[in-house]
């Protein structure tokens, strides 16, 4: 009877295979991660929660005033005008945010803002936030809407960056070119800009209320 050779690995090349293996692993974990939001604290420059709740009381106080918030009901009807009161023929959310059946936000708000004294303002894609993420604004208090904004699953998906790169956004801006007969946010967007991304690099911190 012919008994089959079996090889033994030295211990020291046991070890030295463990060792590589284990490096390996740990470096594919860290590239899987890469793009993750476990990753959104390179972002974070600096964390001063003096700072960054500071910054965040004056995008407060832009995110609630009218021409952030009427498009961030609490329910399904946008709002309209400086008293954020309910929008005329009462438009609906919507699966994606841009209205229902023949009652799209597009009918009205065209891509640029309408000629005359309180008529639609306009962008390519106004819409809502739409209903599987409506990213209310309406009636949060700032430890609410703050924690809002950071969790990936109340805010769009973002990563922080993201989130500072949404400052820019388009529909963002249209905020501070409403058309005639409409405020403007309490401070110009270069002001909400730098408050907005001062909150985040420091810590991104919520007010405690």
């Amino acid at each position: 009877m012919k008994f089959k050779k079996t090889y033994f690995f030295p211990l020291k090349t046991i070890t030295v295979l463990a060792i590589i293996f284990s490096v390996i692993a740990f470096m594919s974990f860290g590239f899987k991660n890469e793009s993750g939001i476990s990753n959104v604290k390179n972002e974070i420059i600096n964390k001063d929660s003096v700072e960054s709740v500071k910054a965040f009381m004056d995008v407060y106080k832009v995110l609630t005033s009218p021409r952030c918030m009427n498009c961030h009901p609490a329910g399904d009807v946008p709002l309209q005008g400086d008293d954020n009161r309910l929008h005329n023929m009462f438009p609906q959310r919507g699966s994606d945010g841009k209205g229902i059946y023949a009652m799209k936000c597009s009918n009205c708000h065209q891509p640029t803002n309408i000629a005359g004294l309180n008529t639609p303002p306009g962008h390519p894609n106004w819409h809502l936030p739409p209903a599987n993420m409506k990213m209310i604004f309406q009636g949060k208090t700032p430890n609410q809407l703050a924690k809002q904004l950071v969790n990936p699953k109340t805010n769009g998906n973002k990563t922080l960056k993201k989130l500072m790169e949404n400052a820019d956004d388009g529909l963002v801006k249209a905020g501070w070119d409403p058309g005639e007969g409409r405020t403007v946010p309490p401070m110009s967007h270069e002001e909400f800009k730098k408050a907005w991304i001062t909150w985040i690099k420091s810590g991104a911190y919520a007010p405690k209320q």
